[in-house]
């Protein structure tokens, strides 16, 4: 084995180890995320004096909810980082580009994640209280619902997965190879990403109205539960497979 490819190997295998450590962060978050409120119950249909007065009552278990939301973001993109390494040398310039795509969105997550945990308390606070800037916070906060497809801070959200979506797109050929687990990885891949895209085609034609955006893009992301918890079993088995002395330098 050259010093080359005993470094590409030992980088891989690194690559491995973080893609198990980001798969298993993804479910254990999934998990937190069903005891932590993410908004009002019936969030979409609530109204404004609801809203506020929930974020009153439960600010700590909103901002929590919230912060794990930051991690599990941070977790499915170190995923999908992985799989772009995975798929470099099938396509090394869509993988390129995949994971640009990754990166804008995850930059794209984090601007409505830390507006909730930092900005909507705030502004929840200074409307209940009437302090200073009660005025604005009455005008910011609806445009900050969490709930609502089309407020201002969902729309950053959709942005973000549509990228996420442009990843899975470009790398469902790179990842398709002639072994059972990557075919099925990249097949899972693909229906993420033309299903998402399929979705948004329909969203702009008019065939799903507002009340409808949450289940109907919420269907494309079912195989990206499945996703998760095959690429755990895949990046373990990588590092089971692996030299004793490239996993030694891990």
């Amino acid at each position: 084995m050259t010093r080359q490819s005993s470094e590409s190997g030992g980088f891989s295998a690194k690559v491995s180890r973080f893609g198990l450590w980001c798969a298993v962060l993804c479910v254990v978050t999934a998990v937190i995320a069903t005891f932590l409120p993410l908004d009002v119950p019936d969030g979409y249909t609530a109204a404004h004096a609801a809203r506020l007065q929930w974020l009153t009552e439960n600010r700590d278990a909103f901002v929590a909810a919230w912060v794990n939301q930051i991690v599990a973001m941070f977790s499915l993109s170190g995923l999908f980082l992985a799989l772009c390494w995975r798929g470099r040398l099938k396509g090394p310039l869509r993988a390129l580009m995949a994971a640009g795509a990754v990166a804008m969105a995850t930059m794209a997550f984090v601007i409505p994640k830390f507006i909730a945990i930092w900005t909507i308390p705030l502004l929840a606070n200074a409307e209940a209280t009437g302090g200073t800037g009660a005025a604005m916070a009455a005008v910011l906060l609806p445009l900050l619902n969490v709930s609502v497809p089309f407020s201002l801070y969902t729309s950053f959200d959709y942005m973000g997965f549509w990228l996420y979506a442009l990843f899975a797109v470009l790398m469902m050929k790179p990842l398709y190879g002639s072994g059972r687990s990557s075919k099925l990885i990249a097949i899972l891949v693909g229906l993420f990403g033309i299903g998402f895209h399929g979705a948004f085609a329909c969203l702009l034609l008019g065939v799903i109205q507002a009340p409808d955006i949450e289940i109907s893009f919420g269907l494309s992301f079912i195989p990206l539960l499945l996703l998760i918890l095959i690429l755990a079993v895949t990046f373990w088995r990588d590092l089971n497979h692996a030299p004793n002395d490239l996993r030694s330098d891990v």
